[in-house]
């Protein structure tokens, strides 16, 4: 008795030092500010008013606290465009009873750590990008009434756990890639994994109790449990069931759903009710209750050397710890969970291979800030362009490991003959190594001809197919690909042309989104460091499908004009143009003055694309296809029309035959 009184005194001794901390309002301020930290994108500012020095939170967007305001109960920030990942942190929020991020971009996996908030009564992650496996520690919430994780990339199977929270009654986890059986108290694989974790079935309730579910557009095999029959055909529709009443996949897309494995699965062998008991070890010996006794008293004493530690540092110098981030000695202070799925069907080069290529990686034809570009020759291959990403080790993370990854899945998916073709990617660690691997286009960017070259010399008709082929390349980002592909920095720099100056739209900048995003200007279009400040405002101007129409119609107006976005003699070209765009007599003075000749016709419906394409309304403003349609069927490509008018038209037949 006197192990457990001393045990007793030090819980006791350990609930006063923590109360006369007092930190918990602050505490909570620098999780929320982790999680912030994680959110690389907000277009629509919703965390502008999150200030990490702010002792109280309770007044910042989407933060509820009690009455008290003495801890947040709620973060519901839902369809505000929020990119980024979800921060473990947040399974830190003690008294957290609603955790809604419903209709952002978030992507990375779901922290297992949110299975520590005991509270928690609402856990909406759904219309997002997460991935991954559904944690089973979610299971320890044992508030949980509503989960959606819908709309996401999930996989793996529904784990066991979920089927033991009582007061569940919504589970929504349709349109993702889950796999397995869906589970129910008589299925022989999910009730085996309850009687191996919780010992009994009575700890086990399953999915029976629910009132609303939706396992719909997922892979899911076996049959419908009899226990959830009453749920609409909907409900399961679009998987991989053996039920003839609702629409099944078609076989040739179940051929890769075989039951999911459930997670540690040692061993499976069904026990009946009864037998349990047998099963169970002999009472333990004395002299084994003293000696954990003894054992957990050296741990109390333990922990309240660690305690006082705390307390020292907490009263002498708070500090934030960013898990993502290095610390001085380099290390992570937590691992991310990187998805090596995502590059399986990508080509990886190794370092040595391209120094080749590019000449020990002196033929340097592009930089920024971000990034150095070569250009190198494979052996016995294309020509390539090599994109090289500039950051130190140290500064690296999990997360941005995982960004890159991802990024690097997005750009394989392109494959448009107006688009820059990714052939591969470079990962290494020694020396740390991070690159792009292009197909080149030999003409360079359509910047550097328009304005550092002869860019004067292109025909008003090769201006025209320029335009029309980048038009092609961004109706097909917008359209053809699900999600839809934005280009980060849509301008004359991101357009590559190859020998026959067909464009090529390539997005170097993506990088810009997190290697800088606290400096990113998203309401700018910038050409070689100059940029210029759009009309619609720097907080509603984000780089998305409105925002590449909204710089494809500055994009014409370069490419006719031959002026760049911005200079400091001239000012917005934006600006100066709107004087002629709308003027029949004064539209010609938009020409270049270099461009003797032109069609007016074409002229004209360039610039009623331009006008509709950089309205002040966003909702106004054209989509590509429909930009597209327009040029194509407005605009003469003939040969023979720009014969009769421009000399040039045959100096460039000459020099292409």
């Amino acid at each position: 008795m006197s192990s457990y009184t001393s045990l007793l005194v030090l819980c006791l001794i350990s609930g006063i030092l923590f109360a006369e901390c007092d930190s918990s309002a602050s505490y909570e301020v620098a999780v929320l500010t982790t999680f912030k930290e994680a959110i690389f994108e907000d277009p629509l500012l919703v965390l502008s008013n999150w200030n990490a020095l702010d002792p109280d939170p309770c007044d910042w967007y989407g933060i509820s606290c009690t009455k008290a305001r003495d801890h947040v109960i709620e973060l519901n920030i839902s369809g505000s465009s929020l990119r980024g990942f979800l921060a473990p942190e947040l399974g830190q929020l003690n008294f957290l009873r609603d955790l809604i991020l419903h209709g952002n971009n978030l992507i990375g996996i779901i922290p297992k750590e949110l299975g520590m908030l005991k509270f928690l009564q609402v856990l909406d992650l759904g219309m997002n990008q997460l991935s991954g496996h559904i944690p089973p520690e979610i299971g320890s919430s044992t508030s949980l009434v509503k989960i959606n994780l819908q709309s996401n990339e999930l996989t793996g199977g529904i784990p066991p756990e979920l089927g033991t929270l009582r007061y569940l009654q919504e589970l929504w986890l349709d349109r993702n890639k889950l796999q397995g059986t869906i589970p129910a108290a008589g299925s022989p694989d999910f009730s085996s994994e309850a009687y191996r974790k919780y010992g009994t079935i009575t700890n086990f309730t399953s999915f029976c109790h629910l009132k609303v579910a939706n396992f719909s557009h997922n892979l899911f095999v076996g049959s419908i449990p009899k226990c959830l029959e009453y749920l609409p055909s909907t409900s399961f529709q679009g998987n991989c069931l053996q039920n003839k009443d609702s629409k099944q996949r078609p076989a040739t897309q179940c051929s890769g759903a075989p039951p999911a494995k459930s997670h540690n699965r040692a061993n499976t062998t069904r026990l009946p009710a009864g037998d349990v008991s047998k099963h169970q070890g002999p009472s333990k010996p004395a002299w084994l209750l003293a000696l954990e006794i003894a054992t957990a008293t050296m741990v109390g004493f333990i922990l309240l050397v660690a305690i006082l530690t705390a307390l020292q540092k907490c009263n002498s110098k708070s500090s934030i710890i960013i898990p993502w981030r290095k610390s001085a000695s380099g290390k992570d202070h937590m691992t991310v969970c990187i998805e090596s799925e995502l590059l399986k069907d990508v080509v990886q080069y190794s370092r040595q291979d391209l120094e080749i290529a590019c000449e020990d990686f002196s033929n340097i034809i592009g930089s920024s800030p971000d990034s150095v570009v070569y250009k190198g020759t494979m052996k016995g291959g294309p020509e390539i362009a090599v994109i090289s990403l500039c950051i130190k080790e140290e500064h690296w993370t999990g997360y941005l490991e995982l960004y890159f990854q991802r990024e690097v899945a997005d750009l394989a998916r392109l494959n448009h003959g107006n688009t820059g073709k990714l052939l591969g990617y470079c990962r290494e660690s020694t020396p740390f190594t991070r690159m792009l691997v292009f197909e080149y286009a030999s003409n360079g960017t359509l910047y550097e001809h328009l304005h550092h070259g002869e860019g004067c010399q292109f025909s008003w008709s090769r201006r025209m197919k320029i335009a029309i082929g980048i038009a092609r390349g961004l109706e097909y980002l917008h359209t053809a690909l699900e999600p839809p592909f934005t280009i980060s920095e849509l301008n004359s720099s991101a357009v590559y042309l190859t020998e026959d100056f067909s464009p090529k739209l390539v997005d170097f900048e993506c990088w810009k989104t997190i290697l800088s995003r606290s400096e990113r200007n998203s309401g700018a279009i910038g050409s070689q460091g100059a940029i210029c400040i759009l009309p619609n405002s720097l907080e509603s101007r984000h780089l998305d499908i409105q925002g590449n129409v909204y710089a494809f119609g500055v994009l014409l107006l370069e490419i006719i004009s031959g002026r760049p976005p911005y200079c400091k003699e001239k000012g917005c070209l934006v600006e100066w143009a709107k004087d002629y765009l709308e003027l029949p007599e004064v539209m010609s003075y938009v020409v270049d003055p270099e461009l003797k000749h032109f069609r007016y016709e074409d002229l004209k419906v360039i610039c009623e694309v331009v006008n509709l394409c950089i309205h002040p309304d966003s909702s106004k403003r054209l989509s590509m296809k429909e930009v597209c349609n327009m040029l194509e069927s407005k605009i003469d490509l003939s040969i023979s029309v720009d014969f009769k008018t421009s000399s040039l038209a045959w100096a460039e037949l000459a020099l292409s035959s």
